[in-house]
């Protein structure tokens, strides 16, 4: 990308995120909605540095945008730094890496960093570095990753978990040091405020979405799916992973169907859990019931899906503050899944969804009653659609930009 140069009085925002860039020499691909997130920043600022881990091409999803040379206008540049997730090739990349973080951060008018691991968090390490030049620095993060990965050490045997356990442990009291010494903390959905606000010094409950206005379900739209009957369409968009709770959708279908209720489910997404999901579906004979298509990489037509489903079902285990709870509201689709911080903020106004204890027998019996109460479910769809109105990219990025330069 073009080289930024200096110049007075234009605001240059620093961004380091975890989200990898893909490269074969000079072609870079990234992921789809950053493509878009660069954009959005510069709604908000003149100049945009943005370093990103680089991977290569062959790693790349297909949800990918090319990034040009020319594409902002000049306006943004792409940093790329060592992808190293391991103690001993992140320690050797540690200094040389520093060096350019120091460099970038002095060209900057406003910092903001992506914290999310322990060996390979360059956004960590540039917080620490902007805190001890005296610079006033944001911290942006969408899910609690030592929680994380301390569910993933919970699913491990033996020297695993002892592995997974001590990194989660170390990773928890590094997030609070590099939280602690920022200036702002800027966190996506309510389960990481409320993880993660004591720590900060200037903490923000803030949202991240890359949807457009023209994504809301229309009124037309709205008033027919309000007054549908027939089988339940129930969808979900995620990866098939425990964290997810994938095992536990397909065990609140089969307790539904066990119940007499009429419906098709359908998950998109891929991951580790994807075939034993499979199978389990088939071992609960609803092969015509419920379905696993895989990835669905058209964000279009994922979200024609979104719009024409009656309820958008999860059941996430980890706090975390996925997007596609958004991405159902502003669909008018009713979010019904396990209770949590952060979706029970997502509906505080209007609604539109049921939050249930953590396990299938709750979940079967919430959908059970919507299914037979098909006018609250009707209520429902109209109040999601009302809580997700206010979510677009423009506006969430223009509160996070505010608050950015407000505490530099």
């Amino acid at each position: 990308m073009a080289e930024i140069m200096p110049a007075a009085g234009l605001t240059t925002l620093m961004l380091v995120l975890p989200l990898p860039i893909f490269c074969d020499g000079d072609a870079c691909v990234i992921d789809r909605q950053a493509h878009n997130g660069i954009r959005r920043w510069l709604d908000n600022f003149d100049r945009l540095i943005i370093c990103m881990p680089e991977l290569q091409v062959a790693d790349a999803s297909a949800d990918v945008s090319p990034l040009l040379k020319d594409d902002f206008g000049g306006r943004c540049r792409l940093v790329r730094l060592p992808d190293h997730r391991q103690p001993l090739p992140f320690m050797k990349a540690l200094g040389p890496t520093t060096k350019r973080l120091d460099a970038l951060i002095d060209e900057s008018t406003h910092l903001c960093f992506a914290i999310g691991g322990l060996f390979g968090d360059w956004a960590a390490v540039a917080a620490l570095r902007a805190a001890k030049k005296g610079r006033k620095a944001a911290i942006w993060t969408d899910r609690v990753e030592s929680q994380v990965l301390g569910f993933t050490a919970s699913q491990a045997t033996g020297l695993r978990k002892i592995y997974w356990s001590a990194t989660a442990w170390a990773m928890r009291h590094y997030e609070r040091l590099v939280i602690r010494r920022s200036a702002l903390g800027l966190f996506h959905g309510a389960d990481c405020f409320a993880a993660y606000a004591a720590y900060s010094p200037d903490a923000h409950l803030v949202h991240d979405i890359h949807l457009s206005e023209e994504s809301r379900i229309s009124p037309a739209e709205l008033d027919a799916k309000s007054q549908r009957s027939g089988p339940l369409s129930i969808i979900y968009a995620g990866r098939a992973h425990p964290d997810k709770g994938v095992l536990d959708w397909v065990e609140a279908l089969r307790l539904l169907a066990q119940a007499g209720v009429d419906y098709h489910a359908t998950w998109y997404g891929d991951g580790p859990q994807f075939d034993e999901a499979r199978r389990a579906v088939s071992a609960a004979g609803l092969d015509s019931s419920i379905t696993f298509p895989g990835p669905l990489r058209d964000r279009d037509a994922l979200m024609r899906h979104m719009r024409a489903a009656d309820i958008f079902l999860f059941c996430h285990k980890t706090p975390e503050s996925p997007r596609c709870l958004v991405e159902a509201l502003i669909s008018g689709t009713p979010i019904v899944g396990y209770d949590s911080s952060y979706p029970d903020d997502l509906i505080k106004e209007h609604r539109g969804g049921v939050l249930t204890e953590g396990n299938p027998v709750a979940l079967a019996h919430a959908l059970k009653t919507l299914a037979k109460d098909r006018e609250r479910l009707a209520n429902l769809t109209r109040a999601a659609a009302a809580d997700g109105y206010p979510f677009t990219d423009v506006h969430v990025f223009r509160h996070r930009s505010d608050l950015i330069k407000a505490a530099s």
